[in-house]
């Protein structure tokens, strides 16, 4: 039986807003800052969700580009539309495609590919890069994000000495500078790699248990293990609390550092 604590787009929804909020740094300005985008170019942002990437890049090229998001949320993306029909954006298009089969696209249609926090969930790494590769034209680009193997350690460590647990293997983090990254550099003829740091500091417990119910949540299937059903949720999230709040009275703050990496594949 499937059990929602919550509904999953809006755990998503809720990290990312504590990213914006507690974070130090400007994730949106360091990717920019490395795409250096020009006008009139043809973007695909593959797993686009709420469709926050899309928004970036037209309010960088001030709507001078041809930008569609797919997803594979139909949630996500009337979300995605919702806000877009709120900012005016007309030009942006939303539709659903699922990257784990192949693009319902031509080969070399587009300058740039990206797709942020999400590769690391496709069933067959190098079959989505391909895919990725073929729809680019030559010198296009493909930019992935998503967290390297030391992101975000303070999170797992409040929740292995709160619970007593081994941590289980994240799918971002435990693939994404081995797996992916190696597929990616044997698919592209030239591959750079960028890290970003973001530190949220958290001066009271509030917000990072928040962020871990979010994260708990949304990623139920990873933490199997950790509980079962709503109780077992609810006294896991006990004894995280618990431990976060002495963490703020004994420190008088936790810092969760985000550590990300940007791989740009050149076709």
């Amino acid at each position: 039986m499937k059990i929602d604590y919550q509904e999953t787009t809006s755990d998503l929804l809720k990290r990312i807003n504590i990213h914006d909020k507690y974070g130090t740094n400007d994730i949106d300005e360091w990717m920019l800052d490395l795409l250096s985008l020009k006008e009139n170019l043809r973007i695909l942002d593959v797993a686009c969700g709420a469709g926050k990437q899309c928004f970036s890049f037209y309010e960088e090229l001030e709507g001078k580009a041809d930008i569609t998001g797919v997803d594979v949320s139909e949630d996500l993306l009337k979300q995605a539309e919702s806000e877009k029909e709120k900012k005016g954006y007309q030009d942006i298009q939303f539709r659903f495609m699922d990257f784990n089969k192949a693009f319902d696209l031509g080969d070399n249609q587009l300058d740039l590919v990206s797709c942020c926090f999400a590769i690391y969930y496709a069933e067959d790494i190098p079959f989505t890069i391909r895919e990725m590769h073929r729809v680019l034209k030559p010198g296009g680009k493909l930019f992935t994000t998503g967290p390297m193997p030391d992101n975000k350690q303070t999170f797992y460590d409040i929740i292995k000495e709160a619970t007593g647990k081994s941590i289980p293997p994240m799918p971002g983090s435990s693939r994404y500078a081995s797996e992916i990254l190696d597929a990616i550099e044997e698919t592209f003829d030239h591959v750079e790699v960028e890290i970003f740091e973001n530190p949220l500091i958290f001066k009271d417990a509030d917000p990072f248990i928040e962020y871990t119910r979010a994260s708990l949540s949304e990623d139920r299937k990873l933490w199997k293990d950790f509980f079962t059903g709503k109780e077992g949720f609810i006294s896991i999230m006990e004894k995280i609390s618990s431990l976060a709040e002495k963490r703020i009275v004994n420190e008088g703050e936790i810092i969760m550092t985000k550590v990300v990496g940007g791989f740009i594949g050149t076709k």
